[in-house]
Order: structure tokens, then C-alpha cells, then sequence
């Protein structure tokens, strides 16, 4: 029975999303320590396999130099014009046949003057090459036994021809003595790796150790076992992310708790319009139609009021949007006054032209609008708009030049559905909604007399986007 598309399609979907998914860091960490381990071990080592074989090779052809300016000293002319010795070189191992140490002087046309350690055998020297100076070589004259050999020209008084001077050495115990070292370096660098990769992964896993805690308090959380992330024997680098969970979850919080009252407050100011509607409904009630236009004005009141809230809060968690105020204001302007044309209303702006309003610009529309909207339809006919941003905060006053307001009534100017002048069309929800939207940003609207016009003078303060420095 074969599986159906779907399920098909998402086990496919799966094993891609696996082969894609990025490795863990302890295997990140695990791998690039290992190629990095690698890599500088193999360098190294073959650094220093080179160093050690050329300090080696070099002191050995050392020792065997020392025995050539004896031998260029004691070097004479017999009668035939051959090259003898006056005083053949100290050293015993010359005089032994096989014996792993040789010296030889040869010349073109010459006969060769060998030592008798070489017996029955003769190095072979390339005399078409100059040798004016010490030259060393691996010789492989002899099939049995690679030599060390070092060479160099001279001219014995009395003779026009060039004699080269050569002494070798079997590389026997060179190359073994190369061959431990070399074994010796090479283990060292093994364990050094071992110990280094040991060490990488002591790290990845004592080092994420923090991380999987975070792991497993997220895992709490999630599991409604724990509210909050522990902040006391946290590291520093881990402090942070630390903050922000927390900040995150009482964030989150705050918003379940908000919108659950949102939902309490709009259930309990629908309840009474409901309930209203029902019972004249259920009496027959002559003005029916009068109770339904007046309680289903009421509630989409309330509706406006709470949508307003919730697309703000929705926004502000959302969105770290920027918005300029002067572009916004100017919009409002040219809107409010082709609505009140016919009062004939002045709205002037004035303030700084640069300031931004951290936040979207609908809902700074919102607030702003309603302000100004309220200085026109209230006031006797001039609104005006001023600007500022002090660092991190924005101020928006609007003054008008009406009657103002009465003493003690600027807090319950606020509350839902309050007019003081009922024969102008509203909801009276304007302020309201200007407070709530305010709050949500961490701001706040202070209503007062206006000093120059007389009049309502309302302040809107809200955070004001950091501007950028000027090179």
C-alpha cells in the first residue's frame, strides 16, 4: 500500500530540512579545532623534520671537512707527477679497509691516491664540476653503502693540474640517527594533537555547558514549571540573552494580560447594550428603532475604541519603525482644514522640522489627529502646532483658542465616551484613544491652559527616535 503525497512530500520536506540544518557548535568547535590542530601539526612538523635533518646533515659534513685543509697541507708531487702525502691524516678508520671512512685525491691524467681504507674500490668524482669552494653530496658509489662526501679543488706547488680533495663517510648511522629523531618528533607531535584535540573538546563541552542550562530553563518554561530565567550564577557573555528571555516573557505577559482585560473591558461594555436591545426587543418597545441606532452607537464606540488599542499594541510589539512628524503633522494640517472649511480654521506648525517619532505613523497620526481635530471643532477657529525633541523624548502641543476647559475635569476628560460639548458630532472616545495608544509607546497627554491662545493646550509626549551622528 503506497504512502499518500502528503506524507510523502513531508518526509521528503523533512530529511531536506535535516541535510540543511547547521551542525551543533560543540561539533563546529570540535571540527574546526581539528583542522586547525591538524594543519599547524603537519606544518610544524615538517618544519621541523626539515630543520633537524639539515642541522643534522650539516654537522656531519662538518666533521668530515675538518679532515680536507690536513690533507691539502700534507699533499706533494712524486717524480710521475701523482699526488702522496708527506703525512697521511690521523685518523685510524683511514687505515682500515671497509672501514666506513675514505679520502681520495684525484686529477684528470692522474693516477687516483686512495686511502687504504677504500682497498679495491674508487669514489666516483665528478672532476668536470669546480669545486672551488667546500661542496657536499649523498655519493652512491658503492650499491651497498650510500656515503656523505665532501669536496674542494686545490693546486699542489709544482703541478699545473687541479686536484680534488674528497673525504666520505658511510650515511649509515646518519640516516639512522635522522630516522629516531625523526620518529621521536613525529610521536611527540601525535601526542601534542592527541592532547590539543582532548583539549578542544573539554572545551566545547565544559564551555556550552551554559548554553545547554539555557536549554533546559527554556525547556522549563515552555513546560510551565519555572516563570522566569535565573539570573544569578550566570556568565557574563550569557547574561544578556538571559535579560532579553526575560524582558521577552514579561513582555509576552504584559500582552496576554492586556488583551485579556481588552477582552473583560469590551465584553462588559457590550454586555449593557446587549441586554438593553434584548429587553426592548422582548417588550415591543414602540422605539425600538430609536434604542437600537442609540446602543449600537454606543457599542461601536466601544468596538473603535478597542481595535484602535489592539492595532497599536500589535504594531509597537512588532515593529521598530521610524516615522517623521513633520511630513505626518503637514498631512493633518491640509485634512483638518478642508474639513472645517467653512469656519474658516488656521492650523499653524511650527517646531523643530527634523524630528522623528519612534513608532509607526499611523498611529502618531492617530494621536496627533485626534488632538488637532478636537482644537478645530472646539476651539473659536485657531489651532496652533509646536514640535520639539529633547533627546529621547518628543513633545507635540496643540493649543486652541477656545474656551478651554473647566477646572478638575482634565482626568475625566479621558474616560470613554465624556464630551463637554454634546452639540458637536463625536464619540467622545478621541482622547481616550490618544491616552491608551500614548501608553502603549511609554508615553503620556497632558491637557492644560493654553498660555498664548487661551485656550485647551494638550501636550503629547512620546519617544523620539535617536538620530544618527553627522560625520
Amino acid at each position: 500500500m503506497s504512502s499518500p503525497p502528503s506524507a510523502v512530500s513531508a518526509t521528503v520536506s523533512t530529511a531536506e530540512t535535516r541535510r540543511r540544518a547547521p551542525g551543533s557548535i560543540s561539533r563546529r568547535i570540535l571540527l574546526l579545532s581539528l583542522a586547525w590542530i591538524a594543519g599547524l601539526t603537519l606544518g610544524g612538523g615538517l618544519l621541523l623534520d626539515r630543520l633537524v635533518t639539515a642541522t643534522l646533515i650539516r654537522n656531519f659534513d662538518a666533521q668530515l671537512a675538518e679532515t680536507l685543509p690536513i690533507m691539502i697541507a700534507a699533499a706533494e708531487l712524486d717524480s710521475a707527477g701523482d699526488a702522496y702525502f708527506n703525512r697521511e691524516p690521523a685518523e685510524p678508520r683511514f687505515a682500515e679497509p671497509y672501514s666506513g671512512r675514505y679520502w681520495q685525491v684525484s686529477a684528470k691524467g692522474r693516477s687516483d691516491f686512495r686511502s687504504r681504507s677504500l682497498w679495491d674500490r674508487t669514489l666516483a668524482l665528478d672532476l668536470d664540476k669546480a669545486c672551488l669552494t667546500l661542496c657536499t653530496s649523498r655519493n652512491e658509489s658503492f650499491d651497498d653503502e650510500p656515503l656523505r662526501l665532501v669536496e674542494q679543488d686545490a693546486i699542489i706547488p709544482g703541478s699545473p693540474a687541479v686536484f680534488r680533495f674528497a673525504v666520505a663517510a658511510a650515511a649509515a648511522p646518519l640516516d639512522s640517527e635522522i630516522a629516531a629523531i625523526r620518529r621521536t618528533l613525529w610521536l611527540a607531535l601525535g601526542v601534542l594533537a592527541l592532547g590539543l584535540v582532548a583539549l578542544a573538546a573539554l572545551q566545547a563541552s565544559y564551555g556550552l555547558q551554559p548554553l545547554r542550562r539555557m536549554s533546559a530553563t527554556i525547556a522549563d518554561i515552555r513546560a510551565g514549571r519555572i516563570r522566569r530565567a535565573p539570573e544569578a550564577d550566570v556568565p557574563p557573555e550569557i547574561a544578556p540573552l538571559v535579560a532579553e528571555l526575560n524582558a521577552l516573557l514579561d513582555h509576552g505577559a504584559a500582552t496576554t494580560e492586556a488583551a485579556r482585560m481588552h477582552a473583560g473591558d469590551l465584553a462588559h461594555a457590550l454586555k449593557t447594550p446587549l441586554s438593553v436591545l434584548l429587553n426592548e426587543a422582548a417588550a415591543n418597545s414602540a422605539d425600538l428603532a430609536a434604542t437600537v441606532r442609540r446602543e449600537a452607537t454606543a457599542m461601536r464606540r466601544h468596538v473603535d475604541h478597542h481595535l484602535a488599542r489592539a492595532r497599536a499594541s500589535a504594531r509597537r510589539a512588532s515593529s521598530q519603525a521610524r516615522a517623521p512628524v513633520w511630513p505626518v503633522l503637514e498631512r493633518l494640517q491640509r485634512a483638518v482644514s478642508r474639513i472645517y472649511a467653512e469656519r474658516g480654521i488656521v492650523i499653524d506648525i511650527a517646531g523643530d522640522r527634523d524630528a522623528v517619532f519612534q513608532g509607526e505613523a499611523q498611529d502618531l497620526e492617530e494621536m496627533a489627529g485626534n488632538l488637532i481635530d478636537n482644537a478645530a471643532k472646539y476651539g473659536g477657529g485657531r489651532v496652533f502646532v509646536t514640535v520639539q525633541a529633547r533627546g529621547e523624548r518628543l513633545e507635540i502641543l496643540v493649543e486652541d483658542d477656545g474656551p478651554g476647559i473647566p477646572s478638575g475635569l482634565d482626568r475625566k476628560l479621558f474616560e470613554r465616551g465624556l464630551r463637554l460639548d454634546t452639540s458637536q458630532p463625536g464619540t467622545g472616545l478621541g482622547l481616550a484613544i490618544v491616552r491608551d495608544i500614548a501608553e502603549i509607546y511609554g508615553g503620556s497627554v497632558r491637557l492644560a491652559e493654553s498660555a498664548d491662545l487661551g485656550g485647551l493646550a494638550a501636550t503629547l509626549a512620546l519617544p523620539a527616535a535617536v538620530r544618527p551622528a553627522v560625520a
